[in-house]
């Protein structure tokens, strides 16, 4: 960009210089025609030289006088050109170091997405290595198999000579009748084992089926559980961020708590100086009530002797005019003891609310960190980070919220730490405390 800039600035003084160049060969050739018409036309009538000599000089001055009028204005003109031209072009070097930023922002989260996928390849290994320890039992599963098979075989030989061993017994029965009793015991007990046996021998073939059709099962299954395992990833991502997102609200929390707290310790205290005011008016309150039964009294006996002393006048007149004068009833009025509550939410414009209600969590969280602190561009980063996305963005959601409901920007972006407009600093503090308020 630089390069571009250098070789326009030659350009155009290349052009300038060739322009003035111009300019002077112009003007010695405007000069002489000029002379040479006002001395031809001022000759021709008189035929007088030296007037007409004088009238060409004068006309000479006065063309030169309206050229260079003329080229200041041209000047002029080319100055503001030039200006214009040097502006744009420092808007495009401040353009170019706001996409070498943001370039180098984008290669920050590549190298940390690069360092992920490290990570997740690590894990994949390590369920590839537990396939293969599978693998391995499956194959140790077999062998008992075939030891089990040839436990089966050794068990019908031992059947097969059983048979022969009762049918010597059943030659010597007619021997020995004790012996005949005693064998016949023995065939039965042998009758249960060999029940017993075909009961194992039953239950092994259906654990065979079984371990066949569980073998067919996990080489169908084996898709769905690598398609499992790239959910996982999946879902191990967004849990990472979720636990990013409850260590932020854990901090606000916190935060928040400790004020809550303070905000309470200052309402006890002045709840306990309402207590004590009040109890001082009540003190108060009880000797008005005194005082009050006293004038009383004094009043009733004053009636009494107006009554004695002039019985025409109607008493309850007189007790009227009485009451106009000295108003008992409305010096003491009952006191309402009425519970003291802070409200912590001051109160908003309705546009403002409605803009409140529009900004989810890390935005609101953004905004306070431009109240709060002063470079926060780092604040603003981690929380970028935290969301996957990048600063700039955040702050363009913002003002374009703030433009759809209240019709103008609240962040000045142009900064390098992004800062908000002097006109809506209060609004923007009334909104955070609300918002601390309600979380």
């Amino acid at each position: 960009m630089s390069i571009i800039t250098t070789d326009f600035v030659n350009l155009t003084r290349l052009k300038i210089s060739n322009m003035h160049s111009a300019t002077v060969s112009n003007r010695l050739f405007l000069g002489i025609v000029a002379f040479s018409v006002s001395f031809g036309l001022s000759l021709v009538p008189n035929w007088d030289y030296t007037k007409a000599f004088v009238t060409g000089i004068i006309t000479l001055f006065a063309t030169y006088a309206a050229a260079f009028c003329v080229d200041k204005r041209r000047k002029n003109h080319e100055m503001l050109v030039l200006n214009s031209l040097r502006k744009r072009i420092r808007e495009l070097e401040e353009l170019k170091s706001r996409i070498v930023r943001e370039i180098d922002q984008i290669e920050e989260h590549r190298s940390s997405l690069y360092a992920e996928s490290k990570q997740l390849q690590n894990k994949v290994t390590e369920c590839r290595n537990q396939r293969d320890s599978l693998h391995r039992e499956l194959s140790t599963f077999a062998g008992q198999k075939k030891q089990l098979e040839n436990e089966l075989s050794v068990l019908k030989a031992e059947v097969h000579s059983l048979d022969k061993n009762k049918a010597e017994l059943n030659n010597s029965f007619s021997v020995l009748t004790s012996e005949k009793r005693r064998l016949e015991l023995n065939c039965n007990v042998s009758r249960s084992e060999i029940n017993q046996l075909q009961n194992q021998i039953s239950e092994l073939q259906q654990a065979k089926q079984e371990l066949e059709s569980n073998l067919t099962l996990l080489g169908r299954l084996k898709p769905q559980v690598e398609e499992k395992l790239y959910e996982l990833r999946i879902q191990l991502q967004d849990l990472e961020l979720e636990v990013n997102q409850k260590n932020q609200l854990l901090s606000n929390t916190t935060n928040n708590r400790e004020n809550i707290e303070s905000r309470l310790n200052d309402l006890q205290t002045k709840t306990i100086e309402k207590q004590a005011e009040l109890h001082q008016l009540e003190e108060q309150v009880s000797l008005l009530q005194s005082e009050r039964d006293l004038l009383q009294s004094q009043v009733w006996d004053l009636l009494q002797q107006i009554e004695t002393l002039n019985p025409e006048i109607f008493p309850e007149k007189v007790s009227e005019d009485i009451q106009e004068i000295f108003p008992f009833e409305e010096l003491i009025q009952p006191i309402e003891i009425f519970n003291i509550e802070t409200d912590v939410s001051e109160n908003l414009p309705e546009e403002w609310n409605n803009f409140l209600h529009q900004l989810p969590d890390y935005e609101i969280q953004v905004l306070k960190a431009i109240l709060e602190q002063e470079n926060s561009r780092d604040v603003i980063k981690q929380i970028a980070e935290a969301n996957i996305t990048m600063p700039n963005l955040l702050i363009d959601s913002i003002n374009d919220k703030a433009d759809a409901t209240l019709g103008e920007l609240i962040i000045d972006p142009r900064v390098e730490n992004p800062e908000i407009y002097h006109e809506h600093t209060n609004n923007v503090k009334k909104m955070l405390a609300i918002y601390q308020h309600s979380s």
